[in-house]
């Protein structure tokens, strides 16, 4: 748990690092975190709470807010390097490109090889055209494309051209594949999982996902989000 130097100023604003939990969505801690901060006041008072870059509710990691006047800083913070770690695995697809939806496709990996998995991470380093997934918050004509998705909808996207500038893999136990990736704003891991199969001739999807940094803010910092609510209640 991080150590409070002095107490929270969250109306001057507050720049808040916290490791957001599996199964929630960035929306879902800005609310909690709204909440809570309001209820220390009588009577309640509204708080001005926002997060600095979506993490899907099946990722975990470093998710940071911004209250107040700090709000003013969210563009800037959205900017920074991000760095995730995870796992790919191989041999099948997903519609959301990720574990929200059942497997659609399967593919043999029998004659894919540990030489294979390293060399195509060549081709997603520096700047690339990506699809975002269909299973998104990016709207298109107002709405959500993951509302359209669930509906069974087809809704063309449009590529989208972002930066990739570091691509390890960290260990391979097929089908399981894990990485490290750093790269830039608007980056979607989901689509480089599901691209990383098709270099290969094959199938892919995001099994396991966790951001670790943004710029120079590190999730080792951060505070649980049950820890954190609990010091806000204090105050």
């Amino acid at each position: 748990m991080p150590t409070l130097s002095k107490p929270f100023d969250f109306w001057g604003g507050e720049t808040l690092l916290i490791d957001k939990p599996l199964h929630w969505t960035s929306f879902d801690v800005v609310n909690k975190l709204r909440i809570a901060i309001s209820k220390t006041q009588q009577p309640k008072k509204k708080i001005k709470v926002g997060h600095a870059g979506t993490l899907d509710p099946l990722a975990t990691g470093l998710l940071i807010l911004c209250t107040g006047k700090n709000t003013k800083k969210i563009s800037e913070v959205q900017a920074l390097t991000k760095e995730y770690t995870g796992t790919i695995t191989l041999g099948a697809t997903r519609p959301s490109y990720d574990m929200e939806t059942e497997i659609d496709q399967t593919f043999d990996i029998s004659k894919l090889t540990e030489q294979d998995v390293l060399k195509a991470t060549e081709s997603f380093i520096g700047v690339i055209e990506q699809f975002p997934p269909i299973f998104s918050a990016i709207k298109v004509d107002g709405k959500r494309l993951y509302e359209s998705a669930r509906k069974g909808k087809h809704i063309e996207v449009k590529p989208r051209t972002v930066e990739i500038n570091e691509f390890e893999i960290t260990h391979i136990q097929l089908p399981d594949v894990h990485f490290r990736i750093k790269c830039g704003k608007g980056t979607y891991i989901r689509s480089i999982a599901h691209d990383f199969g098709k270099a290969l001739n094959n199938g892919g999807y995001l099994s396991a996902l966790c951001r670790t940094h943004i710029g120079e803010y590190n999730v080792k910092n951060a505070w649980k989000l049950k820890e954190l609510i609990e010091e806000v209640k204090k105050k």
